[in-house]
């Protein structure tokens, strides 16, 4: 085939002008120890260039982003980019034996990925062990250039980010767990871009604040970062539009309380329509069954021109903890948008249809207080982590030892599920150990039905999938009903997530295309069930095509 000069001159400048469109954006991230005050004590913590939370990292659509991590601490580190498809470029997604060894204290290692076909707000974290409890931030992609938002474009944008705060050391917290077998102690407090607001007895506790003017929008781009609680957000006497979740746009959906579980983000518009005052804005936590969690609120501060810190503060009524039918609500409102620009492609044809029953168990533990441990399953398999990274061992074909690749698509032993714990056998008590994961093909199309159990105690789980993002096409309570329940999916505008809450005692089911060949995290983001196993891995075949294949892994990839 040949090509005329002006085809030739054509290619040239479009590549030109593409490369031009997108921007390499460098960062430095420096993990250091820094001495926090919060609730009237000290204590040094784990930071990326000693803030809390992290520095926002802000790019745009299809811009390659270049972070040259340094470890400064004597921990091991690695970071995971939460919600970024990470397209080929699974050496960069973070998670520690699953895609990457850590980083080790004075190491280095730089992620490089690009934020293809993705817009609106994530967050990145600290991947291993309890560490993401201080290393954390927001990540920022706007659209490109020229490229307007499909709604009304804000006056400004701020970054809201969620936290629990722990008095003493986190890393304490889960060792002292481990070595006991029981539950992890409680967070005592919860924050809003760091700081808990106000707290009786504690003068040096102050409270975030956004400065407004009248007649103004404001994007929103919160995010929760706590380690183990779902949350509520409220602003006195204003309702927020949410525009986007987890970086895909959703239809405008009107709303005074949002809820967001651990990993999850949302945009929503704040319009400005008071003349002046002091609003009390709050995050608190949902828990609608029997399990202990930090019930304290955080506060903080929306404040309009002209209106002093004297002035009169309007108060806000928080959820109930356990109002299930305002979570549920926020949820299940939540849409697509589902626009010519912005298409939801939700897959009909399925390849592999899972059901994954997710829960809680007890394991017997010699060195245990009890004899026994608390643990957490899929398929009443407990992930037991690697010493060597899946996904060197999947590419170097070194997997022998390492894993197997025979996780089971439904649990082995069926059961009522949420029937409580009379009709659970015994044996579902205890759990098979064993590092597992689930063989994809390249471009196959798969669906999991998510079960929750009532195993120990039923609990809402926010599970979280590395590499892919997936269509939420169905969910309720109780057993799911393979028969009944697949005639109510939502095949048209199922809202776009990489993180969703399976209800308490109830299911949730997901679509999405193994497009992506590495080995991809699927685990709970509740920090304490994840520490207990509640995790399992995808391993994706490479495609035919070049660009359909995992790329070598970088020269700087740290080493076990």
């Amino acid at each position: 085939m040949t090509y005329s000069c002006a085809r030739i001159f054509l290619l040239v400048f479009l590549s030109l002008l593409y490369l031009a469109e997108a921007n390499i954006r460098h960062y430095k991230f420096n993990v250091v120890m820094k001495n926090m005050t919060k609730l009237c004590s000290t204590k040094p913590i784990v930071t990326i260039n000693g803030k809390f939370p992290g520095p926002t990292l802000y790019a745009r659509e299809d811009d390659n982003v270049i972070v040259n991590l340094t470890n400064s601490v004597s921990y091991n580190v690695t970071i995971h980019w939460h919600g970024v498809k990470q397209l080929r470029t699974g050496w960069s997604d973070g998670p520690a034996y699953i895609t990457q060894c850590p980083v080790q204290p004075g190491g280095n290692f730089i992620y490089n990925f690009t934020l293809t076909g993705q817009r609106g707000t994530l967050l990145w974290h600290a991947h291993i062990s309890w560490l993401r409890a201080t290393v954390h931030g927001a990540i920022v992609i706007l659209p490109k250039r020229g490229v307007p938002y499909p709604f009304p474009r804000p006056h400004t944008d701020k970054v809201i980010v969620f936290g629990e705060w722990w008095k003493s050391d986190v890393e304490d917290v889960i060792k002292q767990s481990t070595q006991s077998g029981l539950p992890p102690n409680l967070s005592d407090a919860h924050t809003i871009n760091g700081l808990t607001g106000p707290i009786t007895g504690c003068n040096n506790s102050h409270g975030y604040t956004i400065h407004v003017e009248t007649g103004k929008s404001y994007l929103l781009r919160i995010i929760n970062a706590a380690v183990n609680d779902e949350l509520f957000f409220k602003i006195a006497q204003h309702n927020l539009t949410v525009v986007e979740v987890d970086a895909s746009y959703t239809k405008p959906y009107n709303t005074e309380t949002l809820f967001l579980g651990p990993g999850q983000t949302a945009n929503a518009v704040l319009t400005a329509n008071h003349p002046t005052g002091n609003f009390l804005m709050t995050i608190s936590p949902f828990m609608d069954t029997v399990v202990p969690v930090d019930n304290a609120t955080a506060t903080a501060f929306l404040r309009y021109k002209n209106t002093t810190t004297t002035d009169s503060l309007t108060m806000s009524k928080t959820p109930p903890i356990n109002a299930t039918s305002i979570a549920q609500n926020f949820s299940d409102s939540l849409r697509s948008l589902n626009s010519l620009k912005y298409p939801t492609n939700v897959p009909l044809k399925i390849d592999h249809s899972l059901f994954f029953a997710i829960g809680v168990g007890v394991n017997p533990c010699a060195t245990c207080i009890n004899g026994t441990k608390t643990i957490a399953d899929i398929n009443n398999v407990t992930f037991v982590m690697p010493t060597m990274a899946l996904l060197q061992a999947h590419y170097f074909n070194k997997s022998q030892g390492v894993f197997t690749d025979d996780f089971p698509g439904r649990p082995l032993t069926p059961f009522d599920y949420t029937g409580g714990n009379n009709s659970i056998p015994l044996s579902n008590l205890q759990t098979k150990n064993g590092t597992q994961v689930y063989r994809l093909e390249f471009n196959a199309t798969v669906q999991i039905v998510i079960q929750g159990t009532s195993v120990i105690a039923p609990e809402s789980h926010p599970t979280h999938l590395h590499g892919s993002n997936f269509f939420v096409v169905g969910k309720g309570l109780g057993n799911f009903d393979p028969l009944m329940d697949p005639k109510k999916f939502n095949l048209v505008d199922p809202v776009e997530r990489n993180t969703v809450s399976v209800p308490t005692a109830g299911w949730t089911a997901i679509r999405f295309i193994a497009d992506n060949p590495g080995v991809w995290f699927f685990h709970c983001h509740l920090e304490v069930h994840t520490s207990w196993g509640l995790k399992m891995a995808f391993l994706v075949e490479d495609g035919k095509d070049s660009n359909e294949k995992l790329p070598p892994p970088p020269s700087d990839l740290p080493k076990c």
